[in-house]
């Protein structure tokens, strides 16, 4: 029991971390100031359900699909923490571009925003994504492993739905300076996660036959 409690409490550090629902509070706020309170709050429901399906697809298909593109788990990891520690630092300095510009322009011309930007990529983003087959992966070591960590993963997104419905008040408690501040210290625990995401995955990496470190040959789905 204590394994699989530590299992979940990493599983939700990490999506919270990577999700940022404080930081993600002001841009929805953004997205929806011109709408009322009712429509504020089909928006976020429906973005957090339509994250949750795709954070689910992902954490239960993604391992078959690297595994029949013959992409190793390592690799995947490596590839993940480079991922994380770019987010990192951009959340270390206050420049996270979670979108780009003509998608920002795209989505202020759109009446629903729900699906795009808020669901992907402010919250079933690349970073979610990468985690979460990374944690589906090593949770196989684990009883029913795979249901604490998508527990977890819904554990977060239930509390990012409580922050999108509360981001008036939060933005006006905490206000620009302490919204950076918070989305700064949750950037440097990211960056040291990332970095061992990297670690573990180069470790790995090096102990593997050749033919699967290569990327010739797929690892086995149970290692």
């Amino acid at each position: 029991m204590p394994v699989v409690l530590a299992l979940f409490a990493k599983s939700l550090f990490t999506m919270f971390v990577v999700i940022d629902p404080v930081g993600l509070a002001p841009l929805y706020l953004a997205l929806v100031r011109d709408r009322s309170e009712d429509e504020q709050t089909q928006i976020a429901t429906r973005a957090v359900l339509v994250s949750a399906a795709i954070l689910l697809v992902f954490g239960l298909t993604g391992a078959y699909v690297l595994h029949n593109l013959g992409i190793s788990l390592q690799a995947f990891q490596i590839a993940a923490g480079f991922l994380l520690f770019k987010i990192a630092i951009d959340m270390i300095f206050v420049q996270q571009e979670r979108e780009t510009e003509a998608e920002a322009k795209e989505a202020s011309n759109r009446d629903d925003v729900s699906v795009f930007p808020l669901a992907i990529p402010l919250i079933a983003g690349p970073g979610s994504l990468a985690s979460i087959l990374v944690l589906s992966r090593e949770s196989t070591n684990y009883y029913l492993g795979l249901s604490v960590v998508l527990a977890a993963a819904g554990a977060v997104l239930l509390l990012c739905y409580l922050f999108l419905l509360l981001s008036r008040p939060l933005a006006k408690l905490l206000g620009q300076i302490g919204i950076n501040v918070v989305t700064r210290v949750l950037g440097v625990l990211l960056a040291a996660l990332a970095v061992q995401y990297m670690l573990d995955g180069l470790l790995s990496l090096l102990q593997l036959p050749p033919a699967q470190a290569f990327g010739t040959e797929a690892a086995p789905l149970d290692s």
